[in-house]
């Protein structure tokens, strides 16, 4: 929701509580003294030296309700609602805000949240950097990225926005140095759903494999032996998968898609169907591992989407690694035009801050990327998935696992999928 929406509603609410205890208040104030209205006569002793029907002017004469009908009128404070501590601390805490700050390499990321944790979105946030300048969130995100900052100790401070109760003192933060291949806190702010984005334009991968296809490509599940295993890797595209079918085809493992980063906007995204594949392989009894698509242009981009997909796997267990996915987009994705080198730092970056946090790292890619994109010497220590749709592949480097066909066909799935061999090693 937006926060402009989401402040009228918890306005509209609280006004609506205002007005009904209002109308409970004067409901049970009338009541009470319509309790009162009729009053026995008090009896009346002889020791007081009176007879027993005395009347005295105190006396409440029957019917008489009160001594003043009207007297409320003369309150000021009659109407006023009951102060409810319950009511105004969970008002004030709607609208506070905080700052998350984290750093990576020379930069920082500000995200600003509510009281929930959740970023703030639709407003345009002024923040301090001291001794630096103010940044405001241009998109309007909950979210403000500052680069090219020397390393050392900085105090951010949230300016005030109408309508907010913002954080009274700056929050301290040290700007790093050198990336450190540590997974960022609180990533999950970044991670994004497709109903945030536009999918069309932000999911545009395209599976440089296909240009090296022959007729010779295999499109059945093949039998393996020696130690190896038939599996498959799936995404959002393959739709519903009925599991145990595919587990009764024989299919051994599989390689789920945790999520992407947009093409355009470079957005975090969680693949829809990622918790479905993950349980659903799981239960079936077949082993699973993930990869991610990168379009990250730095070592700082690359560690976030690490970041991102140790946030997503940590209520599962692996039986396969996790796999930075690099590959096309189109051509007009914003990683498209990576020279070797930067593109194998995204590739190093992405697996040390992998391995970092306990897991397995591997890198997916075609012949022809292996070969001409990265520089593949700087990667024997990591789990290669090569991608190439021959009977034979041509590529020469070493492999972990062959990735033969994207044009294959199991019960269990509608439509082609991509079939794999993992080799022991």
């Amino acid at each position: 929701m937006d926060s402009k929406l989401r402040r009228r509603a918890v306005i509209v609410s609280l006004l609506a509580v205002l007005i009904i205890s209002a109308v409970v208040l004067y409901a049970n104030t009338l009541a009470g003294r319509s309790s009162d209205a009729v009053q026995p006569s008090p009896s009346y002793s002889p020791a007081d030296g009176g007879s027993d029907n005395k009347e005295t002017e105190s006396t409440v004469r029957p019917g008489q309700i009160g001594d003043d009908l009207r007297g409320f009128l003369n309150d000021a404070s009659f109407f006023d609602p009951e102060v409810n501590p319950v009511l105004e601390a969970a008002k004030d805490a709607a609208f506070r805000l905080s700052l998350v700050v984290t750093s990576v390499e020379k930069d920082l990321r500000i995200q600003i949240v509510d009281s929930g944790g959740d970023p703030v979105t639709g407003e345009s946030f002024f923040v301090e950097l001291e001794g630096v300048g103010e940044y405001k969130d241009l998109d309007r995100d909950g979210v403000i990225y500052i680069g090219n900052l020397a390393s050392g100790d900085y105090y951010v401070k949230l300016k005030p926005i109408e309508g907010y109760r913002v954080p009274n003192n700056p929050t301290r933060v040290y700007v790093k140095e050198k990336v450190e291949y540590v997974a960022i806190d609180d990533i999950s702010l970044l991670i994004k759903t497709e109903s945030e984005i536009d999918a069309n334009v932000e999911d545009t991968a395209v599976t440089e494999a296909r240009e090296d296809a022959d007729r010779t490509e295999i499109t059945k599940l093949q039998s393996v032996s020696g130690g190896s295993r038939i599996g498959i890797d799936v995404s959002k595209w393959n739709g519903d998968i009925d599991w145990d079918k595919v587990r009764r085809e024989g299919v051994e493992f599989a390689i789920v898609r945790a999520g992407y980063r947009g093409s355009s906007t470079g957005s975090l995204v969680e693949d829809p169907k990622f918790a479905d594949n993950m349980k659903g392989a799981a239960a079936s009894g077949i082993g699973v591992g993930v990869y991610f698509f990168t379009q990250a242009v730095s070592e700082v981009e690359a560690v976030e989407e690490a970041s991102a997909v140790i946030r997503l796997i940590r209520e599962y267990n692996l039986d396969y690694p996790v796999f930075i996915d690099t590959e096309g987009a189109g051509g007009n994705g914003r990683a498209d035009g990576l020279d070797p080198e930067t593109r194998t730092l995204v590739c190093e970056a992405f697996c040390r801050t992998v391995e970092n946090a306990g897991y397995t790292a591997g890198i997916y890619a075609s012949r022809n990327w292996y070969n001409n994109r990265l520089n593949t010497d700087r990667l024997d220590d990591y789990f290669i998935w090569l991608a190439e749709y021959r009977d034979i592949p041509l590529y020469q480097g070493y492999y972990s696992m062959w990735q033969y066909t994207s044009k294959g066909r199991i019960d269990g799935i509608t439509g082609d999928v991509d079939m794999d061999i993992f080799y022991s090693r």
